[in-house]
């Protein structure tokens, strides 16, 4: 959509807007929709070719509106994320379906995706031992709980276990920044040997300072022999595996309990739209649920309907499953696949760049979109350079620690970006960088 045709749409918007609160009252006030009604007006999958506006203009009308907010909001979420997990080839425990025991809710972001896991593994754990040893009390247990994650893992994975009164142990990485079994093992008999109990593991695939990707096939099979809940934080990298070429980067998903990435970083769904899905929802749901009476209705009990308010931090929501609905009938499949694959064409080509400059070096494997260099020499150099490249304000690079290297990293993000503006951003960088180097000189 040009800037022309959004104009014009969004002028329609406003009209049908309009139109709605100019006969709103000719509208019931309590839909008489079914549980499941919405279901089965839809297909079963996201489109392959992209759908016309319209189209989708006239199903919002047709469709969504017979059920308002309620049901609507819960059943088109519930079927866009069975399409996302369609998408990403998920296996089917993590599907809702019509009769799954998983399924999938869009979160505000992954932070908060990993605090629900955490919180929802803690509760089973504390209920599982309990059972087994009945004189335990919560706290005795609390006190000894331990979780795990890479040293490259996000800081909102330690944030988690901050608010979840838990220990976080860190995991050292490997030579390509990943988590192998091999270290993760060694914790785990440490610990038990000290009487701790191990519980939840994230392993991130596609971590923020270089975008490595934990060993989840050798990380996997522990989790489960061991009894702890794994969840799979991929926030950036997640949106790249509707791509057939990437989605062995998620071989080993099947030993997750809960998985999470954000389409509002690479999809093109705005923010905030963080989707996570659950192999037992009745794991998440079983450490949330409450049901005072204003909240109680009808059909609560009839295992007909989902309860969103049981699957996350706040009580509302907004209707964040439409802007998927827009976006994938808007893109297509192979729409949102060829904006992922220009991407990623392009930072190989920011790598190439780099790699024909001898006074750069690579910092790590370019898989997706994002380059990780920096300048041979001293971490001072290398922060004097990110210094000159933010001030004269052209490009925005963030810095990371690579062990005991300052590196820079170089992000495709952009929807518009092409060709032409990464070898503008990379000739700017060499010049600042010559000036640079003369400067030292002198």
């Amino acid at each position: 959509m040009n800037s022309g045709e959004f104009r014009r749409r969004g002028k329609e918007m406003v009209d049908f807007v309009a139109d709605y609160l100019d006969g709103i009252e000719g509208r019931q006030v309590y839909p008489d929709v079914e549980p499941g009604y919405l279901r089965p007006l839809i297909p079963t999958s996201a489109p392959e070719e992209p759908d016309m506006f319209e189209d989708i203009l006239n199903d919002v009308e047709k469709i969504i509106m017979p059920g308002a907010a309620s049901p609507a909001c819960t059943e088109l979420e519930t079927v866009m994320m069975d399409w996302l997990g369609k998408m990403l080839k998920l296996p089917e425990a993590f599907l809702a379906g019509q009769v799954g025991e998983g399924g999938g809710v869009i979160q505000g972001s992954a932070s908060e995706a990993t605090l629900m896991a955490l919180l929802a593994a803690r509760t089973k754990v504390v209920r599982r031992l309990q059972a087994a040893s009945p004189g335990l009390t919560q706290g005795a247990i609390m006190e000894k709980l331990v979780a795990y994650s890479s040293d490259q893992a996000h800081s909102s994975v330690e944030r988690a276990g901050l608010i979840g009164s838990v220990k976080l142990k860190v995991i050292p990485s490997d030579g390509k920044f990943a988590m192998r079994a091999s270290a993760l093992q060694e914790a785990l008999e440490r610990d038990k040997a000290e009487g701790l109990i191990p519980f939840f593991v994230v392993a991130t695939l596609g971590t923020t300072s270089c975008c490595s990707f934990d060993n989840l096939l050798e990380v996997g099979p522990i989790c489960n022999e061991e009894n702890m809940w794994l969840h799979i934080d991929a926030a950036y990298a997640g949106s790249s595996f509707i791509c057939p070429e990437f989605r062995h980067l998620l071989n080993g998903v099947e030993f997750a309990d809960s998985f999470n990435f954000n389409p509002h970083k690479w999809l093109l769904v705005n923010f905030d739209c963080s989707a996570m899905w659950v192999k037992k929802r009745t794991d998440l749901i079983g450490a949330f649920k409450l049901d005072p009476l204003y909240l109680k209705h009808s059909h609560q009990d009839s295992g007909l309907i989902t309860d969103y308010r049981h699957w996350q931090l706040p009580l509302g929501r907004r209707f964040r499953s439409l802007k998927m609905w827009f976006v994938f009938r808007m893109y297509g499949v192979k729409g949102l696949q060829a904006h992922i694959r220009k991407h990623v064409r392009l930072a190989h080509e920011f790598e190439c760049l780099v790699r024909q400059d001898p006074r750069f070096e690579i910092c790590a494997e370019v898989t997706l979109g994002l380059v990780c260099f920096r300048l041979k020499g001293s971490n001072k150099l290398n922060e004097d350079l990110l210094e000159r490249i933010n001030s004269t304000r052209k490009i925005h690079l963030v810095p990371c620690h690579l062990r005991d290297k300052f590196v820079l990293r170089f992000a495709i993000c952009s929807r518009f970006v092409e060709l032409t503006h990464v070898q503008r951003s990379w000739e700017h960088i060499r010049q600042l960088t010559t000036d640079l180097l003369r400067a030292e000189k002198d």
